[in-house]
């Protein structure tokens, strides 16, 4: 091998590993995007005005794929596709949440991804009740028009924890 083809080898799989780095990075924002979204249908522990969920679940659903599922497990159930994600996300059942994604294991293949984000998320339920919810969420992620996209997101709660004193005084 010459040296030029042995420097447009190394030159490749260094363009491979950067657009690898790349993607991760973007996957770990939109991910933290979705969580900050996703707690902004809440506000001093209730439901926002129907105008602003709207928007809010409008930017949420623009960070999936047309096709994409959002598995929410037994007790949040599964949505189809961005109408039925927003139907789903319209109708929270709770009044407040933080979700704390942690500890992502991404793995990108070319225009795909999967990752595995630990979960950690106070909330609160309409009846006043404020809980730890604890878990995970195996997700599938497609460069999708220009970016990269939820495909598919599936939540597997490993324990819900109800506080003692809970969460009177929600500030935000």
């Amino acid at each position: 091998m010459s040296r030029i083809e042995r420097l447009a080898t190394e030159l490749a799989a260094l363009q491979t590993r950067l657009a690898s780095a790349e993607a991760a990075l973007a996957i770990q924002a939109l991910k933290a995007d979705y969580g900050e979204l996703v707690d902004r249908r809440f506000s001093r522990g209730a439901l926002v005005d129907s105008a602003s969920l709207d928007r809010v679940v409008g930017d949420i659903v623009a960070l999936f794929t047309e096709d994409a599922v959002w598995d929410g497990g037994t007790v949040l159930g599964i949505a189809s596709g961005r109408t039925e994600i927003a139907d789903r996300l319209r109708a929270p059942t709770l009044v407040f949440s933080r979700h704390i994604f942690t500890k992502p294991r991404i793995r990108v293949d070319g225009m795909s991804a999967t990752a595995r984000w630990d979960l950690l998320c106070p909330c609160r339920t309409p009846d006043g009740r404020s809980w730890w919810m604890c878990g995970y969420e195996d997700d599938e992620y497609r460069w999708d028009d220009g970016s990269w996209r939820h495909a598919s997101m599936r939540l597997t709660t490993v324990f819900m924890a109800e506080t003692g004193a809970g969460f009177e005084r929600i500030l935000t």
